[in-house]
């Protein structure tokens, strides 16, 4: 034996004491030269290994963001090569912890270009492009890939006009370098200057054709996105699964079903009938085109579904107003235990927007609670439109404030919520906030604005924000802005200088501008103005049903019931019909809906009963009914009884025999609420010590203890 194998014996015999004397007998006997050898091999192999076990287990910390644990190891590798230092600064700077990475990087002995253009990316994963740039300045050798990292970090920023100037300066560009320049283009809405540099490309991979695609698509050029596609194809340039994705958002944008369609075979075709993200593509296509049964059977065959496939038929169900399908299917997809992300939760929430059942919208409230995305900023601002549509803008405004990153989204919602709800000073003080953020206001924010002006009588404020945002451009001034400003001053009373500004408009102003002043004129009892906005009306929508039944109105209020027969013959004549008013309340899941003086309902025995009850309770209240409302030529007597049977009030006493006592009950209604039935319900939610909601076409009205949260102006 030589040397090492007689000093390996005592080793091997200290190993023996902890096995059966048979085995450790067995072991010595059979320790040979050779065998020895084959240990010494082992170990020489573990020696070798040391790197790749040390790069292992770094890389294992590092994929679990261990980044502590991760430098632990590091720093016990004698002499860590340039990809261990790589890898290290790679992971301090993915998990936004940049000091560190640059000073590792600085104490690396070597540095190659793969090190330098990591750092330089993670600069720009952390939002330094200053420090970036100094780096691409600083390097010493520069390849494609690191112009093309600080091309990039300019795109991001919006610095497109730079970005232009880096991509011509370079001095090699690859296909990567041109497809990155595209999508950059088509990032900040220059589709044209990226159709212009396609066009100019020397070679087109499928990332190239995909990305000019989905730009053309993204920036509402879905049309042309399918030329485009079809061009690809025709020339032989096989779509990979993102471009039949990109290819089927732009089909299902413009309802395009034969180019779906074709799509659809195209899939087939190339084997991607198993891809779950291309069917959930074609799930939201076929919905889209009004397919729901082509949806669903496309869902139903795919075998594993996923939560994006889930969502992409909520979401069909919920484009298509089948809200109640789309709760089923949510409730189903908790039940296989696939758990729904930001995007399931939002679609469910919209669902329960449009049904009105604030008793779902709480469960899926509740579960976004337990998955932690309640303060997502898309779940977030669902549950504020959610509340607000159905009456509970307390819980809507809790909600906003406990969303974590707000968009102007988020911020638009509460302000036309508390709009809705009449609370102006609340939406002032959510603007204010907004403001106070940083966060640039649009179109939309100035409509709430308004809006929230318009139902609390702020009319002065009103006229400062819409000079505010003339004056300082921030969006530009469209036909329904003027349309709400003529709304304020109309409910203001302010009706010669409402009908003055519409018409004053830079634009011609359409019927809805001309419909909200002459609904301004029948609040105000105002005939002469009322008489001109009805005939601008009649000269752009001669058939406007609304029209004529506001001008119907206030000659009824006026008693003059000669020019109310002659408004009811012209709309028979041209076959105008009334919309009739109707009322509801929604109660497990079921919707109860009423008609005036409707006796069709199971229970209405009970509901005629329960309002005579309240009648008598009322009259003890000194509650007198206001005739003015009561629109038809006949007695007096029966004029009370017309009015004490409107909808809303059977609404309102079928939600009193169905709920608990002392419970918030809110009532839906389509049209305008009616004068007397506003005063009626005041004095009604006194009388049962309740909160009745009410949400008609132009606002809601939270009435308790006599009084209504609209102060009487609405």
């Amino acid at each position: 034996m030589t040397d090492w194998c007689m000093a390996m014996i005592p080793i091997c015999a200290a190993f023996t004491k902890f096995m059966p004397k048979s085995i450790s007998f067995a072991v010595v006997r059979n320790c040979t030269t050779s065998a020895l050898t084959n240990s010494l091999s082992g170990f020489k192999c573990m020696k070798n290994n040391n790197s790749s076990s040390y790069k292992h287990l770094l890389s294992h910390h590092l994929k679990n963001q261990s980044l502590d644990k991760a430098r632990i190891v590091f720093d016990k590798i004698p002499s860590p090569d340039v990809a261990l230092y790589t890898m290290m600064v790679m992971g301090y700077a993915q998990n936004h912890r940049l000091s560190e990475a640059l000073n590792l990087f600085h104490e690396m002995p070597y540095r190659d270009v793969v090190s330098w253009n990591s750092m330089i990316k993670g600069c720009l994963d952390c939002g330094d492009f200053i420090m970036a740039k100094k780096l691409f300045d600083e390097m010493p050798k520069k390849n494609v890939i690191s112009w093309t990292t600080i091309m990039n970090g300019l795109l991001h920023l919006g610095r497109v006009k730079d970005a232009e100037r880096f991509f011509y300066k370079m001095p090699y560009r690859d296909v990567a370098t041109w497809n990155a320049m595209i999508h950059g283009y088509c990032s900040n809405g220059r589709v044209e200057d990226a159709l212009l540099l396609f066009e100019d490309m020397p070679t087109h991979n499928v990332i190239s054709w995909t990305s000019m695609i989905s730009g053309l698509d993204q920036n509402g050029k879905s049309d042309e996105a399918l030329v485009l596609y079809q061009k690809m194809v025709s020339l032989g340039v096989h779509p990979t699964s993102t471009t039949l994705v990109c290819g089927l958002s732009a089909a299902a944008k413009i309802s395009a079903l034969h180019a779906g369609l074709q799509i659809h075979c195209h899939i087939f075709k190339l084997g991607y009938c198993l891809d779950e993200y291309v069917y959930a593509s074609l799930v939201t296509f076929y919905a889209n085109c009004k397919q729901m049964e082509e949806a669903y059977k496309l869902f139903h065959d795919i075998l594993h579904k996923n939560v994006v496939v889930w969502t992409a038929l909520l979401s069909g169900y919920a484009l298509n107003n089948k809200h109640e399908y789309a709760i089923k299917v949510f409730r189903e997809m908790m039940k296989t235990s696939v758990c729904p992300n930001e995007f399931s939760l939002t679609s469910a929430l919209n669902s329960c927007c449009g049904l009105e059942d604030i008793e779902k919208g709480r469960e899926i409230h509740t579960i976004a609670t337990k998955l932690g995305l309640a303060t997502n900023t898309y779940v977030g601002n669902s549950l504020v439109v959610m509340y607000s549509k159905c009456g509970y803008i307390n819980d809507g405004i809790i909600a906003f404030k406990k969303i974590s990153e707000k968009n102007i989204v988020s911020w638009n919602s509460a302000i036309v919520g508390c709009a809705q709800h009449g609370c102006g000073m609340w939406a002032l003080i959510v603007f204010k906030q907004m403001l106070h953020e940083r966060v640039d206001p649009d179109e939309i924010t100035l409509t709430g604005l308004l809006s929230a002006c318009s139902h609390s009588g702020m009319l002065q404020k009103a006229r400062c924000f819409f000079k505010y945002f003339e004056q300082k451009r921030l969006t530009e001034l469209t036909i329904e802005h003027y349309a709400c400003m003529v709304d304020v001053l109309g409910r203001c009373g302010e009706l010669d200088e409402a009908e003055a500004l519409a018409r004053s408009l830079p634009v011609k102003a359409n019927s809805m501008v001309w419909l909200v002043l002459l609904s301004a004129c029948r609040m105000h009892s105002n005939l002469d103005v009322a008489e001109r906005a009805a005939k601008e009306i009649f000269e752009l929508e001669p058939d406007s049903s609304a029209a004529y039944v506001l001008l119907s109105n206030l000659y009824a209020s006026a008693r003059r019931w000669s020019e109310v027969a002659r408004i009811r013959k012209m709309m028979n004549h041209k076959g105008v019909s009334k919309q009739p008013g109707s009322s509801w309340i929604s109660l497990k899941g079921w919707r109860h809906e009423f008609l005036s003086g409707d006796r069709s309902h199971p229970l209405s025995e009970k509901i005629y009963e329960k309002l005579d009850w309240l009648g008598v309770k009322l009259k003890e209240l000194g509650y007198v009914p206001d005739q003015q409302f009561a629109l038809h030529d006949v007695e007096t007597e029966q004029r009370e009884e017309m009015l004490s049977y409107h909808s809303e009030r059977l609404a309102v006493a079928f939600g009193l025999l169905n709920t608990m006592e002392g419970s918030t009950m809110t009532v839906m209604k389509n049209l305008r609420i009616c004068g007397d039935c506003h005063n009626a319900i005041k004095l009604i939610a006194k009388i049962v010590d309740r909160e009745i909601i009410v949400r008609d076409s132009s606002r809601f009205h939270h009435f308790k203890d006599g009084i209504c949260s609209c102060g009487d102006y609405w």
